[in-house]
């Protein structure tokens, strides 16, 4: 089919999930007025209820408008010290995994994240109880037929600590100790390897065979910030304090390189925009940039 483009609202995030000043019933309607994607990327957080017909509105919506819902993001915490929590956590999971179903069906992707990265957590412990949960999440993926996407995440808007992990050393360590290939993948985030530090193609590379879905987004400089103070920044509290979002296509990332390494994957799954937020207007030029990327790279698979 191809690769297909969806789009998630950055911009309105805390109007949807945390304000409700808006719903998700006026993001999904606002997207058919304004952007030019197949499919609408959802949070667990855009949610009022989670039982199956308030979900099933939700998806009712969408189709309605012309979208499909291929991504799910959500964001459990395996990380936490308390086994109680960690518990918690994995049935967390296991739901949101039953909400993607409904929202997509089969082949839908769910995020999956580590946790938070505690201080008093050492990374040979986080790596274990990470592990050990989505070992335990996987055989419900694989009964709703859903693929788990690890993200590698920079920081959930709710969480005191930045994501366990943040740097590509401990990503790799967590996503090369599951050897599942069908329900488990990676959701690669160009933007959030800048964050952390890391060269986003040398992610890429690492982890392209094993790359379940992707969120484009872009990431700048802020002015008379230069290199070498972005890289001795301190990424353990909040969002890297020179760095601000943009149109994809006009910041850090190589985006010329990105999709020529997907497309000589033969990759087929879904980009998300995750950015955008300074309007809709800069998610219309984002969808624009990544057709024409869409177009030049996969141009073998649209002639098919």
């Amino acid at each position: 089919m191809g690769i297909r483009i969806a789009a998630y609202p950055k911009c309105f995030e805390y109007h949807i999930g945390l304000h409700r000043t808006m719903s998700v019933f006026d993001w999904i309607s606002m997207a058919q007025a304004e952007l030019d994607v197949e499919g609408l990327e959802m949070y667990d957080r855009f949610f009022t209820s989670l039982d199956r017909d308030h979900i099933l509105r939700v998806v009712d919506a969408a189709s309605a408008a012309g979208f499909v819902i291929p991504m799910f993001i959500c964001s459990p915490d395996f990380t936490n010290p308390d086994p109680e929590e960690r518990k918690r956590a994995v049935e967390y999971q296991t739901k949101m995994v039953q909400v993607a179903k409904l929202l997509g069906g089969k082949g839908t992707v769910c995020r999956i994240l580590s946790g938070q990265s505690r201080p008093e957590v050492s990374q040979e412990q986080g790596v274990e109880w990470v592990v050990e949960a989505i070992q335990q999440v996987i055989p419900v993926a694989r009964e709703h037929g859903v693929i788990l996407g690890m993200e590698n995440h920079y920081k959930d808007s709710q969480w005191s600590h930045p994501e366990f992990a943040l740097k590509m050393e401990v990503f790799l360590e967590i996503v090369e100790a599951i050897e599942e290939r069908q329900c488990f993948g990676v959701q690669y985030d160009p933007s959030n390897a800048i964050v952390a530090g890391d060269d986003p193609i040398e992610l890429l590379e690492a982890v392209k065979d094993r790359v379940v879905s992707m969120h484009a987004s872009d990431r700048y400089l802020k002015a008379g910030v230069t290199m070498e103070e972005f890289r001795r920044a301190d990424r353990t509290m909040g969002y890297a304090p020179y760095l601000c979002h943009g149109v994809i296509g006009k910041g850090l990332n190589d985006y010329d390189k990105i999709f020529s390494t997907l497309s000589e994957i033969g990759y087929d799954g879904w980009v998300s925009i995750e950015d955008g937020v300074n309007g809709i207007h800069e998610m219309r030029e984002s969808a624009q940039f990544l057709q024409l990327m869409r177009d030049k790279h996969f141009a073998y698979l649209l002639n098919k």
